[in-house]
């Protein structure tokens, strides 16, 4: 099947070749970085993770929202979802092989990689933390491809599918649950200290992912002559909607424990964040802007009205995807470092060649995500 993905309009091959070209860019910035050393990024002895395992972070929180379709379709047999099933397995699998590039590039030098194949550490969340994303990763595409082979061809999927797809459930739910461990598990960063970490994760994992299968099955239908359908898009909606609600719930637990509490600790973090402090307040502005586009979108979100206008609908998505990933991303991510342990303030900015490499492996990932879906929706047009 992957001979569809080579035959195109033009605006196809000029939007791969864009990426390309996008890949290329990341790529000798990389060189560069592994040349020079990670010197050449802004972080520092103080903050050892910036926008790359911020990248991380939020990209696996896509990955596992692909269980928000799979769930509904396989096991309660929810027909609606029978078109976008598998827009959303294979959303699963460019995010993860993001994620696991991001790590890559994260280490410096990229042998240290294999360190956790080599001598593999049980007693390391890292250590799990692979091991689940590789596991998800094997286990969408297997049951992407094998799905959509059996409806070209159509037929029912093989039997042995079946128990890779309800394991693949639960496993959704890991990968992001190993991944908030990875930051709950660190008693001296008093930002991710806390027992709803992963709660958190999951929540606003089930906003951010499905509101961007809404905004790509939005595209699809307008890009290609396969349908996705109304009531699918506006059921992702509803998840999106509770999903957001959730997040920001248990944003708002965070904030009445270290405020009402006063503990000093688990404050300093938040007001940095939101506030300021001691002069300092470089990702405030950032974080204020994803409060309000998270307020926005739930207003837009709770009306039916307005989540029923598409138009709408995908500026409310667009601000839940916005809003979940600097809040989750450089907010959380950076935020765990100030202050220091020892009450010192060390800010970060990515640099330049930090971001065009992020950017280059955005681009990996949307070229990725390109190939499948050309190949996918070519499918669905035949089989239609």
């Amino acid at each position: 099947m992957l001979e569809k993905a080579l035959v195109g309009s033009r605006r196809y091959y000029v939007w791969v070749f864009f990426l390309l070209a996008l890949i290329g860019v990341g790529f000798f910035f990389y060189l560069r970085q592994l040349s020079y050393g990670l010197g050449l990024t802004g972080l520092s002895r103080d903050i050892s993770w910036g926008l790359y395992i911020a990248q991380l972070t939020f990209f696996v929180g896509v990955a596992a929202s692909a269980v928000m379709v799979v769930l509904p379709y396989y096991l309660h047999d929810y027909k609606a979802f029978g078109k976008i099933t598998i827009l959303g397995e294979f959303l699963a699998v460019p995010s993860v092989i993001m994620c696991m590039l991001f790590v890559f590039v994260d280490m410096g030098q990229p042998f240290r990689a294999l360190n956790v194949m080599l001598y593999p550490t049980p007693n390391s969340v890292m250590f799990w933390d692979l091991t689940v994303l590789s596991g998800y990763l094997f286990l969408n595409i297997i049951i992407g491809w094998n799905t959509l082979q059996a409806e070209r061809n159509g037929v029912h999927p093989p039997a042995w599918v079946k128990p890779l797809i309800y394991l693949s459930i639960p496993w959704a739910v890991s990968i992001h649950t190993v991944t908030a461990f990875l930051y709950a598990g660190l008693p001296g960063r008093h930002l991710w200290l806390t027992a709803i970490m992963a709660a958190r994760f999951l929540a606003s994992a089930f906003a951010s992912g499905p509101s961007l299968l809404i905004i790509l099955c939005l595209l699809v239908r307008k890009l290609s002559r396969f349908d996705p359908g109304k009531e699918p898009i506006q059921t992702l909606a509803k998840i999106v909607t509770y999903g957001m609600i959730l997040n920001v719930f248990f944003v708002g637990l965070e904030l009445f424990t270290a405020f009402y509490s006063g503990i000093p600790a688990h404050k300093h973090s938040l007001e940095y964040l939101f506030f300021g402090l001691e002069g300092h307040g470089r990702l405030v502005p950032w974080m204020r802007v994803a409060g309000v586009l998270a307020i926005v979108a739930i207003a837009l979100l709770v009306n039916p009205g307005t989540r029923k206008n598409e138009s709408v609908l995908a500026l409310a998505c667009l601000s839940v995807f916005a809003s979940t990933w600097i809040d989750k991303g450089m907010g959380l991510v950076v935020g765990g470092f100030i202050p220091n342990p020892l009450e010192r303030i060390t800010e970060y900015s990515p640099t330049g060649p930090e971001i065009m490499i992020t950017l280059g492996v955005c681009g990996i990932g949307f070229l990725i995500l390109t190939v499948l879906y050309k190949v996918a929706i070519s499918v669905k047009e035949e089989a239609a």
